[in-house]
């Protein structure tokens, strides 16, 4: 009878809390999956080329934001998580899930897929390990992330972010504190980076002023690699960039190209050429390579993935225009892992596509 009394002075919102604050500890303890959406992914419709050709790619999921993960022993949402999130409003147009808006490019490490979003003004943590989502929004102690972009792998386990609005790249610990930024003085429009771990140096695209900056292992600026043009090793508006196996790969968007060339940023060759049949380049954006040498390029304006091998033939395509699986609109970034799998930001639908390589 006491309790009862007791409860009787509670008003209805300090119940709530209170009613909260158990969920949340029983919340906290339920094992969580991390889904990729990949029911009937062996379908004749997610392999590239389609059967009866051998199948080279597979559809192997999509990165959504919260959506991709749910109690560990249900497909749905369990009843504490549904309890919760009508509680606290979220799944009504007051408190949306964390989810991807516009994203641009990403990484992989230590089993957490990293993804730049510049509609949501973060970056997206997604933990595969222990499936878990971190969203993260600060650039250093006094501003938030205005338009991320490029992102690479720094030491000690650290993230190397270009936002393109705030003129630097920003640097993150793997749990997204800021612990400092550089290019401040010298980057207009910093898009795309890459780090060379062995020698320390760091590339950061400049889409504004269509060179790359150099930095050394200090971020002082050391030189700047082109100029605006269109003979090679000259640029116009690059703004993506991958390294492998000491070379550079950078996408020359407006020259309709990829431009390779050697860590000092000698040119070596060139890959795609303009035109308007599948396989040829019109607004590139996004590229990555595998260990095998194949050259992953997107082709955002007609919406494809265009693969190349290592002396950059042309070897086939995935997508076209639309939201089903394998279709995009005006896609972005492009990055791959260690085990085969390629990701590509698909930006307007607001989602990331992975394929699996099937070797051959």
């Amino acid at each position: 009878m006491k309790q009862h009394r007791l409860l009787h002075y509670y008003s209805p919102a300090m119940m709530a809390m209170l009613m909260l604050t158990l969920l949340l500890q029983s919340c906290s303890s339920t094992p969580q999956r991390m889904e990729y959406f990949v029911d009937n992914a062996v379908s004749a419709g997610m392999l590239w080329p389609q059967l009866p050709a051998v199948p080279r790619y597979r559809y192997a999921g999509q990165l959504i934001g919260e959506q991709n993960f749910t109690d560990a022993d249900s497909a749905e949402p369990g009843f504490f998580s549904v309890l919760l999130n009508w509680i606290t409003g979220l799944g009504s147009d007051k408190a949306k899930l964390q989810s991807l808006v516009r994203p641009q490019s990403g990484m992989v490490s230590n089993s957490t897929i990293y993804v730049t979003d510049a509609g949501r003004a973060a970056v997206f943590a997604f933990d595969t390990r222990n499936a878990t989502l971190r969203v993260m929004q600060q650039a250093d102690d006094s501003a938030v992330f205005i338009s991320p972009v490029g992102i690479a792998a720094g030491d000690n386990g650290t993230l190397l972010v270009t936002d393109s609005e705030l003129k630097r790249v920003v640097i993150l610990t793997a749990e997204g504190e800021p612990l400092g930024s550089f290019g401040q003085d010298s980057l207009q429009r910093p898009t795309g980076v890459a780090r060379d771990m062995q020698s320390g140096l760091t590339y950061v695209v400049d889409t504004a002023e269509h060179n790359i900056k150099l930095f050394d292992s200090q971020w002082q600026l050391l030189r700047t690699i082109g100029r605006h043009g269109s003979a090679p090793g000259e640029f116009n508006a690059p703004t993506h960039i991958s390294l492998r196996d000491n070379k550079l790969y950078v996408t020359d968007t407006f020259n309709a190209r990829v431009q390779v060339l050697d860590t000092q940023g000698k040119y070596l060759s060139s890959i795609g050429q303009r035109g308007l049949y599948v396989g040829n380049l019109t607004r590139p954006k996004g590229v990555t390579v595998d260990h095998a040498g194949n050259v992953y390029i997107v082709e955002s304006y007609y919406d494809h993935l265009l693969v190349f091998n290592s002396k950059g033939e042309y070897l086939l395509p995935i997508g076209g225009s639309g939201n089903a699986i394998g279709q995009f609109f005006l896609p972005a970034g492009a990055w791959t892992d260690d085990n085969g799998k390629i990701y590509i930001a698909d930006m307007y639908n607001a989602r990331v596509m992975i394929f699996q390589a099937l070797g051959g």
